[in-house]
């Protein structure tokens, strides 16, 4: 369907006559509320009022009690001032383009169930009980983070969580401590991460989502949650009460609380790239096409490939966006944010929320994917692609690594082809392009990294460097999909090399849930699932039960991430440091990747190291600068503690890591 008229709203024209900097939204205090909505081609707009009780069904609003004209404000405003107390009054705004329809409102704090109405809200009444003095954990630099990516549910919905039946899948069961697998003491949920010693827990869309019926908490049902529909309220189907449009407000700032007081910091999944509905959005039918880009006929374009994108670009896109990001970040305290499909957005609307946040907490990380799901009519050049990084100069805004994550397993399309660990050749320059976190560096020869790609990121910190996520076959799917015809022991060393690589390279770290215990997605027919996003529990849970299975790589990724953590050496703040410091070193192999680690230069206690990836089927031998070497990592154990000694020359057993430190 053509959208006529849609073009005025990119001119300078419409932006100065339009644009609004006041509060938007229901702004309560106990005296009065002003509702504020930004509707400039409106007819006119109405205050829809619903009472305390605002359904008919779950699926289906009542008569309202009041309908009450709005007046026209400044910039496209529409305002209506109401005194009196209307905490937890249900609201919607009727909206008259042409033809009327009724929205909730886009800056709703509050929802009632299944999202369907916007409730006015005393947000110091959802407070949990010591929130005041809540208190984020330490992190010195942006890649002292190591990233644990979980979805609420998949966490603590299987029976072997050791959660509490009326908490499984909820923001409750994220934080429940003492949780061990029934009946044997080893450890789940909370008392996992603070064992395995993560520093950032990355969840998964966490605000109201459209596909999850809130109304049947009892019925099984599960979404990733990209599919926005209530971007400034949580998603009720995480709560134990959907329909009190507080408690879900309440839960989520415990879960966060909690989270904090074991030392672990919270990261948002957050989909400002489009909406679930179009044409029925919240956005669309208070300002039709203003919210969207369009092409040169006047459709939706589809960059999201989710059947539409926002339009960062114009002033009130990027403001709702840049306003939402620091509601959360101040009301929520929340920690960082993860923008999906990043490369939809616009350089300067990611330039724009990096300087708001920096204004709440500097430490707040800023990453996302730095690439699209289509063709937009965005110029690229405006584009927040991976390749683009370079514009964002010393800013903390990154872009995920697909150079090393597929460069360690192979590419995540092409679900046969293997990677570095996992019998694929030629992978040596762009493992040594992750190592240095997709920066510069004169060891390395771009000509031979995939696809020619140039250094794309200043620093170290606009880098994540990861293996898997959410999308796309787990790892240890991966390895089984490259080699089914391989015995568990050689895929488990597959994934202890891709482990070891990813841990000790520069830039922010970053691991799915469930990689440190060979997670794997199985759908009924025994086939492997690569994109879970609405499968069943059975496909997405994490089973604890591989904890005790695959007990020797968990141990694994704990040394690997307590090395890490103890050692400044494997996460440098600067890309000067990592140069300086960072040599690689010509083993006259294929298929094995060796560098030279000047510790002192970040003033590291271990002062010397070596570093030595094997891809290959065989032994190799390394001859070791002259002194003696404790060795730290092996193709069986990784941690901070000597395992051997050894001087002059090294056997490196097949698909292996080894980590060197020099003996003073």
């Amino acid at each position: 369907m053509q959208k006529k008229g849609s073009s005025i709203f990119s001119t300078k024209e419409f932006h100065k006559k339009y644009s609004y900097s006041g509060k938007l939204g229901a702004n309560y205090t106990k005296e009065s509320t002003m509702f504020t909505v930004w509707a400039p081609t409106a007819e006119k707009v109405e205050l829809v009022l619903y009472g305390k009780n605002p359904y008919r069904n779950e699926r289906e609003l009542s008569v309202p009690e009041q309908v009450l004209p709005m007046e026209r404000g400044q910039n496209g405003t529409w305002k209506m001032n109401l005194n009196g107390d209307w905490d937890g009054t249900f609201y919607n705004y009727r909206v008259t383009v042409d033809t009327v329809k009724e929205a909730v409102d886009p800056y709703a704090k509050a929802v009632g169930v299944n999202g369907m109405v916007g409730m006015v809200v005393d947000l110091s009444s959802t407070n949990p009980n010591g929130w005041e003095l809540d208190k984020k954990p330490e992190l010195d630099a942006p890649t002292d983070a190591i990233i644990y990516e979980m979805h609420v549910r998949d966490f603590s919905i299987a029976e072997n969580s050791g959660v509490e039946k009326e908490k499984n899948g909820k923001f409750t069961g994220v934080w429940q401590p003492g949780t061990k697998i029934p009946g044997i003491n080893i450890a789940t949920c909370l008392d996992h991460l603070k064992e395995l010693g993560v520093t950032m827990v990355h969840l998964l869309p966490v605000f109201d989502y459209d596909s999850v019926d809130e109304s049947k908490p009892d019925t099984p049902q599960f979404n990733w949650g990209y599919d926005p529909q209530n971007y400034n309220a949580p998603e009720g189907s995480y709560s134990s009460n959907p329909y009190d449009g507080k408690t879900r407000i309440k839960e989520m700032k415990q879960m966060i609380m909690e989270l904090h007081k074991a030392g672990i910091r919270v990261i948002m999944d957050v989909v400002f790239n489009h909406t679930a509905k179009t044409e029925d959005s919240n956005f669309n039918k208070i300002v039709p096409n203003y919210y969207y880009r369009q092409d040169k006929d006047g459709n939706f374009s589809d960059a999201s490939a989710c059947g539409n994108e926002t339009a960062s670009e114009r002033y009130m896109v990027q403001r709702f966006i840049t306003d939402s990001v620091v509601y959360w970040a101040e009301e929520y305290h929340i920690d960082g944010f993860r923008f999906d499909l990043m490369a939809v957005h616009d350089i300067e609307t990611m330039k724009e929320v990096r300087r708001r946040v920096d204004t709440i907490d500097p430490q707040i990380l800023i990453y996302g994917e730095g690439w699209n799901g289509g063709p937009s009519p965005l110029p690229k050049y405006r584009q927040a692609l991976k390749v683009n990084t370079v514009q964002y100069g010393g800013l903390q805004i990154a872009a995920f690594s697909d150079d090393i994550r597929d460069g360690v397993k192979g590419s995540v399309f092409k679900l046969k082809n293997p990677g570095f660990v996992n019998g694929g050749k030629n992978w040596e320059e762009n493992i040594k392009f992750g190592i240095v976190a997709s920066i510069g560096h004169e060891d390395i020869d771009y000509a031979k990294v995939y696809k020619k790609i140039k250094p794309w990121a200043n620093e170290p910190y606009q880098t994540i460097t990861y293996a898997s996520a959410h999308d796309n076959l787990t790892l240890w799917d991966k390895l089984q999909m490259t080699n089914p015809n391989e015995d568990e022991d050689v895929l488990v060393a597959m994934n202890k090399l891709c482990a070891a690589i990813i841990l000790t390279s520069q830039g922010i770290a970053f691991m799915q849930a469930g990689e440190e215990m060979a997670r794997t997605k199985v759908k009924d027919d025994g086939t492997l699932d690569e994109n879970s996003y609405a499968s069943p529990d059975s496909v997405n849970q994490i089973d604890w039960q591989r904890k005790i299975k695959y007990k020797e790589l968990y141990e694994y990724y704990r040394g690997l991430i307590q090395i890490r953590k103890a050692h400044k050496m494997f996460h440098m703040n600067t890309a000067q440091q990592v140069r300086s410091s960072i040599h690689f070193i010509e083993t006259g192999y294929k298929n094995v990747v060796a560098y030279f680690l000047d510790g002192q230069i970040v003033q590291d206690l271990w002062k010397e190291a070596i570093i030595i990836f094997n891809g290959n089927r065989e032994n190799i031998s390394i001859q070791l600068p002259e002194g003696s070497w404790n060795v730290v990592v092996n193709e069986e154990k990784a941690g901070i503690d000597c395992l051997r000694k050894v001087n002059g020359c090294i056997q490196v057993p097949p698909i292996s890591a080894y980590v060197l430190v020099k003996v003073d």
